[in-house]
């Protein structure tokens, strides 16, 4: 470890574009060490409580649009793919939402309508899952698009997302999902308003916002022991 670095972050010297903005100490008693992937403005992460979260996120203009809603958490502008292979022993609970892109239904319709060149599936994916899988100790959380093809290993579906787990979550339901079809990028969506921001595509960055009452749901079915209300059922 680079011991010019801040000790609350754990970061490795193969990771030399790694910056820290708004970082608060942690080591709170009761907190569960939470690392968030892929962050984006923090829609997973918005419901969430009694945690010590690092958030990782490639993009500075988009992680300080998730410093302005989460100034306690620990924000790392960084590959999260690598950060992860890095530090993922360190933490008790990992989400991680990797880029879906390659993955979604939309990349297939617009490839046989000549709109876009067929790419290969982004793999990183699947070598997350294996990863967390075989040699993480906490919980963790995979969450992507549905996929235009057979999944290579079996998730579970909530709505329009695949998740995958070392944990059940046949019990986490979503009843009703806010439409992301309509989205302009200009108004509330689950209580983030990025209108005054300057940046280009803010309807990508709602529309990829998870309903932050089923990432609550999801956070509280791995530590149900832990808090005092399992949401099962989001509405």
């Amino acid at each position: 470890m680079n011991n010019n670095k801040p000790t609350k972050i754990k970061t490795s010297n193969r990771l030399p574009q790694e910056k820290e903005i708004g970082s608060k100490s942690i080591g709170f008693k009761g907190k569960i060490k939470v690392l968030n992937l892929y962050a984006g403005i923090g829609g997973n992460r918005k419901l969430w409580e009694n945690v010590e979260v690092t958030a990782i996120e490639i993009n500075p203009f988009i992680a300080n649009i998730y410093k302005e809603f989460f100034p306690n958490d620990n924000i790392v502008i960084a590959d999260a793919h690598e950060y992860l292979i890095n530090n993922f022993e360190d933490f008790d609970f990992i989400w991680s939402s990797p880029p879906c892109p390659s993955h979604s239904d939309i990349r297939r319709c617009g490839v046989k309508r000549g709109q876009v060149d067929p790419i290969y599936p982004d793999m990183k994916l699947y070598e997350e899952i294996i990863l967390l899988n075989n040699f993480f100790n906490g919980k963790f959380v995979i969450e992507n698009v549905v996929s235009y093809y057979k999944p290579l290993i079996r998730p579970t579906q909530i709505d329009r997302h695949y998740f995958w787990s070392n944990y059940l979550l046949n019990k986490v339901k979503i009843e009703e999902e806010k439409k992301i079809i309509h989205i302009t990028g200009n108004e509330n969506f689950y209580g983030f308003d990025i209108s005054k921001f300057k940046i280009d595509n803010k309807r990508t960055l709602l529309r990829n916002l998870v309903n932050p009452k089923l990432g609550l749901a999801i956070f509280n079915a791995a530590f149900h022991d832990k808090q005092k209300e399992v949401l099962a059922y989001v509405k």
